[in-house]
């Protein structure tokens, strides 16, 4: 359909505010767009699927930049994969965080006091469902600011019933496939909220501590004893054996002989251990198997007794000294204090910076501690997740990253999914009163009198089923036909093993359900994902991570408020490449906040003079301007397809940013202001021009800057081609061969405005002060006669009879060199002048005379490296040129004085 102008062409611009203000459009503009149902996906739709799930953020979080990246690329894709003619879903949801939420809801009930043991399981559950109904989901209210084009219809939760019957559907198959079992095994626990963890949510930070080197063995120098060096002292009341290389020489007549333990006084062993470096320390580490994964490892080579010597609360426990019920610090204190009595303690090194692993939940120090847990084992699981992109049916992006994801998978232990916790998924097993074990699945019921086991799954177990839980698995949906497998997944490289790597093991031990291969080739294997695309992290503006102990992290919903929703995800879509960290900060988003607003003025000065939407006239008969911006408009729209079809979004904002300031409003703006007032044939032409090409920069713009480009379509094409940009059509290139002699011609033209310009400058010519002119040269050297556009653009006026050249510039074009001579007599105060010039150039000699001195000194060009010495040098001849430059113009004004 074509959009004709209104009577009055102002009628339309000034329907639009007199300034963009985000705050007053974008909440309204968003519900709009969710009453519409544009988000909604349709399973019946004939339409080419596209479907992207949200990484589940934790039901206690807010929106942090990383996420907003994450949103933003994810919108960006599937709003472009809307318009292109797509039935699109973005399935959203939250992950019940199993740590972090009840760690919340046990704080709430410390303030009064209580604990969950005074509520019971049931109580306590029913505790955080409330406070997760009343309280939960924060960001979803931040994704609404956003602009995330979510299909909230189909708002998903980890503990929801859907999502619970996966969950224990998956564990069953695992358990009977005997790939789940239960063993004592070291992991990470918490003291504090008396669970194992995961590496995930491990921090390790650079921690002051002590080095104390112990003695084992006899007192007596001529008697067997060894040197070993531990920064935690209380460990060694679990010891169990001292290790050496069996290839040291200093041990070798030790290895298999015995040493006395000071404190539990008993004799234990030296072995022999390839994993003990004879080069540090003294050579000899002692080993606790029950609290040092290194040392389990070792305890396991040699079938060491493995003591568990501390408590769920990290209290000394079991070991039958004076040290039980001790804090595990407090404990480290006194057992150093009872060995440094006794003369044991050789050497102390304080203080000594060494890394300690966090509780990202509670913060304090992990214990590593062995522990009755729940195991995947993941050999087949991982090997599979590792094919599946060796074999090219998932491709990740950027390729660079392949290697890390098969150093991971393909070197994976077996994966602890059990947490001593109460909120979360609660772990299938239950058992007799006779010692039996069953796993039961969702459907089946334990027999009377039986137990269930207390702990829950890791949170990872249920979002690693995400991708198809969320349509409905393990039952045949719609949903599950129609959009499964996803088409992309879109997350940070640092997540790469934890997240990705669970969801495609699990993925892909049921790709070949009959559930998910209904409707497909049911040869062809069902991945969770096809493409997964890996950003890099936000850094601020100096590069460094973001982090709450610097101080220098950024809160999104700040930016949205003070520049608007667009301007920030402008910001993140433009920075994002690949594998690559970006780095932000107020310069980056104010330049982006400008950038819509450019966009805003371009489009409201588009609609005062008439630009209207429709069929264009035949290219044969539009003015070279007008063709050589049809064809730049075909040439980025190609660039930007083929740059997010690559997920470098940073490259396609590039393309948009450049074009749309640089090419449609710099210039072909200014060149159309001629153009309008020529004929009437040449300025509806070029209204239309004008029109289509702003439709299509709205429409390439619409999925990074959504509210902007709306407000601003609507403005143009008033409804006739859509009720909104979100579901218009993405622009495609007309496929018109390029008019080569209309972008010489053009580019021609720029740059001999802008090179008069700059020798206006130069003169001393105020920017709208117009100036009589004479091209000299080629047969374009009538320029003024046939293009308006450049007098119009370079403020010049054609040469009288009394012209008088006081300056001259040549400008080479493509075919040759123009001279332009222009007469300022009269237009310059020239006394002013030559005093400014004057300054100018004693600062140009003082920069020229201080660069060449440095670089005529041996002593310093001998010292220097070479890219200080570059500089230097490129500095020099930057001055010397003004120096020459400002000689010159001084000259000419001296002449022009009759001096």
């Amino acid at each position: 359909m074509t959009s004709t102008a209104s009577e009055n062409p102002r009628n339309r611009a000034e329907a639009l505010p007199k300034s963009w203000n985000p705050s007053d459009v974008e909440a309204d503009l968003y519900e709009r767009w969710v009453a519409a149902g544009y988000f909604t996906a349709d399973a019946s739709s004939d339409k080419p699927p596209y479907s992207i799930v949200l990484p589940p953020p934790n039901v206690t979080g807010s929106l942090h930049m990383g996420h907003a990246l994450d949103h933003t690329l994810m919108d960006l894709l599937t709003r472009r994969k809307r318009m292109q003619g797509f039935e699109v879903l973005w399935l959203p949801g939250m992950d019940h965080a199993g740590i972090a939420t009840q760690n919340v809801v046990e704080k709430q009930l410390a303030v009064d006091g209580k604990t969950k043991e005074d509520f019971g399981r049931e109580l306590f559950i029913d505790k955080v469902w409330d406070w997760k109904r009343e309280s939960g989901g924060q960001i979803q209210g931040q994704m609404r600011r956003l602009g995330d084009g979510i299909d909230w219809s189909r708002d998903r939760f980890t503990m929801d019933d859907g999502l619970s019957r996966a969950v224990q559907t998956m564990f069953k198959r695992l358990y009977d496939a005997g790939l789940i079992y239960r063993a004592e095994r070291l992991v990470n626990w918490s003291p504090i909220l008396k669970t194992g963890i995961s590496d995930l949510e491990v921090d390790y930070k650079d921690v002051e501590g002590e080095l104390v080197s112990l003695r084992y063995g006899s007192l007596n120098d001529d008697e067997p004893h060894v040197i070993v060096a531990t920064t935690r002292v209380e460990t060694m009341l679990g010891d169990t054996a001292v290790a050496v290389h069996p290839e040291d020489e200093r041990y070798k007549h030790l290895i298999g002989t015995t040493l006395y333990h000071p404190i539990t006084e008993t004799q234990i062993p030296i072995v022999a251990d390839d994993y003990v470096d004879p080069e540090f320390g003294s050579g000899a580490v002692k080993i606790t198997p029950a609290h040092d994964p290194n040392d389990f490892e070792i305890g396991l080579r040699h079938n060491l007794p493995m003591p568990t010597i501390m408590d769920d609360r990290g209290r000394i426990d079991g070991t039958g000294t004076e040290f039980d019920g001790m804090e595990r610090f407090e404990a480290r204190i006194a057992v150093r204090e009872r060995l440094a009595r006794e003369g044991r303690v050789v050497a102390e090194k304080r203080p000594y910076i060494h890394s300690v692993g966090h509780s990202e939940r509670s913060g304090e120090p992990i214990e590593p501690r062995l522990s009755m847990q729940w195991w995947v084992k993941v050999e087949t699981l991982a090997k599979a997740a590792g094919d599946a992109v060796r074999n090219g049916d998932v491709k990740i992006h950027p390729t660079s990253q392949e290697p890390r994801w098969f150093e991971w998978v393909d070197n994976m232990h077996d994966w602890n999914i059990s947490r001593q916790l109460w909120w979360g998924h609660r772990i299938p097993i239950w058992y007799g009163p006779e010692g039996e074990v069953v796993c039961l699945g969702p459907d089946e019921q334990a027999p009377e009198g039986w137990v269930q086991d207390p702990d829950v799954l890791d949170t990872w177990f249920s979002s690693g089923l995400w991708p198809f839980s969320t349509m409905g698995w393990p039952d045949a949906t719609a949903e599950l036909e129609k959009f499964y497998p996803t088409s992309v997944l879109v997350t940070g490289y640092d997540i790469l093993f934890f997240w990705v790597a669970r969801m495609m093991m699990f993925g892909m031990l049921v790709s070949d359900d009959a559930v998910l291969t209904a409707g497909k080739d049911a040869n062809q294997k069902q991945v969770p994902f096809q493409d997964v695309f890996l950003h890099g992290l936000i850094r601020d503006e100096h590069g460094k991570k973001m982090s709450k102990s610097r101080g220098n992290g950024i809160d999104p919903l700040d930016w949205i408020n003070e520049y608007g929703a667009d301007a920030t995800r402008f910001t993140l879509a433009r920075g994002a490449q690949p594998g690559g960290d970006l780095s932000v900060g107020t310069a980056h988003v104010t330049a982006s906040r400008s950038f819509v607003t450019k966009l805003f003025n371009a489009t409201k000065f588009a609609l005062m003079n008439g630009a209207v939407t429709g069929e264009l006239p035949a290219r044969d008969t539009l003015t070279d301007t007008d063709r050589w911006i049809l064809d730049r408009l075909d040439e980025v729209v190609d660039e930007v397809d083929a740059a997010i079809d690559r997920y470098e979004f940073g490259k396609a904002c590039e393309a948009l940013y450049h074009f749309a300031w640089d090419e449609f409003c710099s210039w072909y703006l200014e060149l159309a202001k001629v153009q309008f007032a020529e004929s009437d044939e040449r300025a509806a032409s070029t209204r239309l021009v004008l029109g289509n090409v702003l439709d299509s920069v709205l429409r390439l713009l619409h999925p990074a800057i959504p509210f902007v480009t709306e407000s601003l379509w609507q403005g143009l094409t008033e409804g006739a081609e859509g009720e909104s940009i979100v579901i218009a059509a993405w622009p495609q290139a007309s496929g018109a061969t390029a008019d080569a002699t209309a972008a010489r011609r053009i580019a021609d033209t720029q740059k001999l405005i802008t090179e008069i310009r700059r020798f206006r400058s130069d003169q001393g010519l105020a920017d709208s002060q117009k100036v009589a002119a004479k091209l000299i040269g080629l047969d374009v050297a009538d320029v003024l006669a046939q293009q308006a556009e450049v007098a119009n653009l370079a403020k010049l006026t054609a040469p009288g009879d009394d012209f008088a050249a006081t300056a001259a510039v040549e400008v080479r074009l493509t075919n040759g060199t123009v001279t332009v001579e222009i007469d300022t007599s009269g237009t310059v105060d020239l006394d002013a002048e030559r005093r400014r010039l004057e300054k100018d150039l004693a600062a140009a000699q003082k920069e020229l005379a201080g660069t060449t001195a440095k670089l005529g000194n041996e002593a310093f060009l001998g010292k220097a490296p070479e890219d200080v010495v570059a500089k230097i040098r490129a500095r020099q001849e930057i001055a010397a040129s003004e120096v020459e430059r400002i000689s010159a113009r001084l000259q000419e004004i001296a002449k022009g004085n009759g001096k």
